[in-house]
């Protein structure tokens, strides 16, 4: 019965110390994808990936099989140089999710990347519904 509580227990060990630590310094990456909506808007699907601080040239959308590939890629360096001092910084990150494109027209997708967030159309495939027709009864 307690087991089915959708509340999580925090536990005071090390290996939670750590991840916290670790998240406090480097930031939660959300495994390496990104936040996305899909919005149902009747013959099509609109879906939003946040992807802020990126430059449209740092995104691919691919379409591979019956599979739509978002990638984002950033790469930056920085170098400072002042009296003795030498500063260095590098910062490298890599986002990329896959969606299934059952029932979408992958020739037709368009997309537009404004602000920070990319935004594709998908459009719904037509249902195909047989034509009616009546058989002869014979006899």
């Amino acid at each position: 019965m307690f087991g089915m509580i959708p509340f999580t227990r925090e536990e005071n060990n090390l290996w939670n110390e750590w991840n916290n630590l670790e998240k406090s310094l480097f930031g939660s990456m959300n495994g390496g994808q990104f936040r996305c909506d899909i919005k149902d808007e009747g013959d099509k699907y609109v879906m939003e990936a946040e992807l802020p601080g990126f430059q449209k040239e740092d995104i691919s959308v691919d379409v591979q099989d019956d599979r739509l590939i978002i990638t984002a890629r950033h790469n930056s360096e920085k170098e400072e140089k002042k009296d003795n001092y030498l500063r260095r910084e590098r910062q490298y990150g890599s986002f990329c999710r896959t969606f299934d494109l059952s029932g979408i027209q992958a020739d037709n997708i368009s997309a537009s990347y404004q602000n920070g967030i990319l935004e594709l159309t998908l459009p719904k495939q037509q249902i195909q519904v047989p034509a009616k027709r009546t058989i002869a009864i014979e006899g």
